[in-house]
């Protein structure tokens, strides 16, 4: 009985000056998409991503995009050499645009120019509404909601969870002020460690929700089409097919938590066994393995993986 995998992208955080550098320089498949984004935005973005300034590729602007071409990159490249039937694909944040290309719901160039939209937005609120966002390691998921649900009754609408990642990972998104209180408070609770995040933006939080609105009409506008995979949301941690259910995902994500956690095990409790993580990093390789040990996952980020890549 051949393993049931699925393939996951990753979302900010996992991009650095140089990535996709050696697959460019040896794949066609990779040059052609990395070309074909140079195009599609109107500038060299390969340049900006194999060589930097770091702080011009760490703006969301340009961050966005380029994960996500680079991904595409080495999903490209893979795919010429093997022969695949995912189960599902997921994404964190970001990484479920890239998911959506992959499973044949949206075009590589629209995905790409809706994502260096949505890093603009999200940059315009983050500049309204200054926030930022912080890990809290070692507590419960229920704790930290209460520590949320607290500081956030002072000032409401200021604080949230965003992010899900994996048993005693949990990241929460705010306005400074809130944050502050919020990662003093989880200090006092026994919290292992709490991580400012190096961001100005309070992602997947209420405070994205000027965002959320004028990337709605963005959305709508855009061809759709079916799923050829299903995609397990952020938003549900259930999959989604329809475009309906892609639009109203993209939308709602950006002012909800990723729920990384229940994904995983939804796709664990569908009998996966194997998870192939395609794209710069392995931030989300590590998350699967604190998730369930058990399972077995394979990165496919650098030449060296995708040469010995082996399911």
């Amino acid at each position: 009985m051949a393993k049931k995998f699925a393939l996951l992208f990753p979302g900010q955080g996992s991009q650095y000056v140089g990535m996709g550098r050696d697959l460019y320089q040896g794949w066609p498949e990779a040059q052609a998409i990395f070309s074909r984004a140079d195009e599609a935005l109107g500038f060299r973005l390969s340049d900006l991503i194999f060589q930097g300034p770091e702080e011009a590729l760490s703006d969301t602007i340009n961050t966005q995009p380029a994960i996500l071409a680079t991904s595409i990159a080495f999903w490209e490249a893979l795919s010429a050499q093997e022969s695949f039937e995912p189960a599902y694909v997921a994404g964190h944040s970001l990484g479920e645009y890239t998911a959506l290309v992959v499973a044949g719901a949206l075009g590589f160039e629209e995905a790409l120019c809706l994502v260096r939209e949505r890093g603009r937005l999200m940059k315009e609120a983050g500049r309204e509404k200054p926030g930022g966002m912080a890990a809290i390691l070692g507590l419960e998921e229920r704790v930290v909601e209460e520590i949320c649900d607290q500081v956030d009754s002072q000032n409401p609408g200021t604080l949230a969870v965003a992010n899900y990642n994996c048993p005693g990972q949990v990241v929460i998104s705010g306005l400074k002020e809130s944050l502050k209180a919020a990662m003093k408070l989880a200090r006092e609770r026994g919290a292992r460690r709490v991580a400012p995040l190096a961001v100005s933006i309070a992602g997947h939080s209420p405070l994205m929700a000027s965002a959320a609105t004028l990337f709605a009409s963005v959305v709508a506008r855009l061809p759709f089409r079916r799923a050829e995979i299903p995609v397990v949301a952020n938003l549900t941690a259930q999959p989604i097919t329809s475009p309906e259910e892609i639009k109203n995902e993209l939308v709602q994500q950006l002012i909800s938590p990723v729920r990384w956690t229940e994904s995983i095990q939804y796709m664990i409790k569908e009998g996966l066994s194997t998870f192939i993580e395609v794209g710069p990093g392995s931030v989300l390789s590590g998350l699967v393995k604190r998730i369930d040990k058990k399972v077995q996952v394979v990165n496919v980020g650098h030449l060296e993986e995708l040469r010995g890549f082996r399911l």
